[in-house]
């Protein structure tokens, strides 16, 4: 399907005026150099010229002017002394007889439309209508009758403007008309166009376009978006209240359960349960959190990631390798985000750095107006074509889904959810030492 682009819009409504008035010049100089364009009828001055020259002329050197000028266009012969010369011109032809009365010094002249006496090769019919020609019957002072039979090369009407002019200027016109109405008629759709690419279910619906003077197909479009819009941002609504008070529930449930699991006498059944009970609690929070992010709903805060990441790294440094380096413009950066989910960020990639790499190198760097913290590990590292799709949420590497060896796969689909929502990006590669690298990049904090 041909998309003709709002630019390509305007230039082919340009060139369409454009040839509107080189139309109207085309006609306007055919109209305007009637007496001296020789491409629709001879000029007054040529047929003055001949006739004073044919007056100082007699016998053969008459008709050897006569054959000097004579052409398919401009047959020239003398007639007989004695031949009528009034009353011939019709009516469409009178205003072109004064033009030329007027040119040849007084002499009589009238205009004719005699047949085409030119021999046709080819649909003489048609040649006679294209031939436009006109016999000039002017008369001499010497008492003869100069006839001239001119025949056009260039057909034209008998206001002097070439045969499908008219057509030609109403068919630009209406073109450009089109277009115009075109242009109007798009304009809603192009700007609902763009209202699409800029709906957040998290924020406020974008102002749709006003189409009130459009077609009632482009309104029931823009009014049919309309109300999906309504329905996905109840939907949204409908869809966190509902994760909001299963977590809830869920929660009170497993805190009970966590109270009664107390109660177990062996130790070692008693520590699984825990375990159990608590990666529950924390799969369920970070649904729920990934949850407030792709509907809006986190806080915003400003936060010194460096001093957020010395906590978490503080937290896991007993028996752990794990440390931070970060320089001086990284120590005072600061975030606007939600504190919460900053800590899950990095807590659940410094969880699976330690997990699967036995640790966890941390740098943080600003670079760009962007905070650029890198956690590597000294692990087996990831497989290039795995590195985007344990991003996606229920993937791991370890396929078994054993819950010895590993989580549900969602702790790094959270990561990326969560990093989105702040305006970043997470990157996942090779570390130098051979084990996995992941980048974060979030936006510094510019004050107004």
């Amino acid at each position: 399907m041909l998309r003709v682009t709002l630019a390509a819009r305007l230039a082919l409504i340009g060139l369409v005026g454009f040839i509107v008035v080189v139309t109207v010049l085309v006609g306007i100089f055919y109209r305007t150099t009637l007496q001296e364009n020789e491409l629709t009828r001879p000029s007054p001055a040529r047929l003055d010229a001949l006739a004073t020259l044919l007056e100082g002329t007699v016998g053969d050197a008459r008709q050897a002017v006569l054959d000097a000028v004579s052409s398919p266009q401009f047959m020239a012969r003398i007639v007989s002394s004695g031949a009528p010369v009034d009353g011939e011109t019709p009516e469409p032809q009178r205003q072109l007889r004064e033009i030329y009365a007027a040119g040849l010094a007084g002499r009589p002249v009238e205009i004719v439309s005699p047949p085409d006496h030119r021999a046709s090769r080819l649909f003489p019919r048609l040649a006679r209508l294209m031939a436009n020609a006109i016999e000039f019957r002017i008369g001499l002072r010497s008492g003869d009758l100069l006839v001239i039979d001119a025949y056009t090369r260039l057909p034209v009407t008998q206001f002097g403007l070439p045969v499908g002019f008219g057509a030609g200027l109403f068919g630009s016109i209406v073109a450009l008309l089109a277009l115009l109405v075109m242009q109007r008629e798009t304009r809603p759709l192009a700007q609902l166009a763009a209202a699409v690419d800029r709906v957040d279910l998290s924020a406020d619906p974008p102002p749709l376009p006003d189409a009130r003077r459009s077609a009632p197909e482009i309104r029931a479009v823009i009014a049919a978006f309309n109300r999906l819009q309504g329905r996905l941002a109840e939907m949204l609504r409908a869809r966190m209240t509902l994760v909001g008070g299963i977590a809830h529930d869920v929660r009170t449930f497993a805190t009970r359960l966590r109270l009664r699991v107390e109660h177990i006498p062996d130790d070692a059944e008693r520590r699984r349960a825990v375990a159990d009970i608590d990666d529950m609690i924390r799969l369920l929070d970070d649904a729920l959190l990934s949850t407030r992010a792709g509907a809006g709903g986190l806080s915003q805060e400003m936060v010194e990631l460096a001093a957020l990441l010395a906590v978490d790294i503080h937290d896991r440094r007993q028996g752990a390798a794990v440390d931070l380096v970060a320089d001086e413009r990284a120590r005072n950066a600061v975030v606007l985000g939600d504190r919460l989910a900053l800590r899950r960020v990095f807590a659940n990639i410094l969880d699976n750095a330690l997990a699967y790499g036995h640790a966890a190198h941390v740098c943080a760097a600003v670079k760009d107006g962007a905070i650029v913290v890198s956690i590597d590990d000294e692990g087996p590292g990831i497989p290039s074509d795995q590195r985007q799709t344990v991003l996606e949420p229920f993937h791991r590497l370890e396929r078994s889904r054993n819950r010895a060896t590993g989580g549900a796969g969602l702790g790094l689909a959270v990561v990326r959810n969560l990093v989105e929502a702040h305006g970043g990006t997470v990157e996942i590669g090779a570390a130098p030492g051979g084990g996995t690298r992941v980048n974060v990049t979030l936006p510094v904090f510019q004050p107004a």
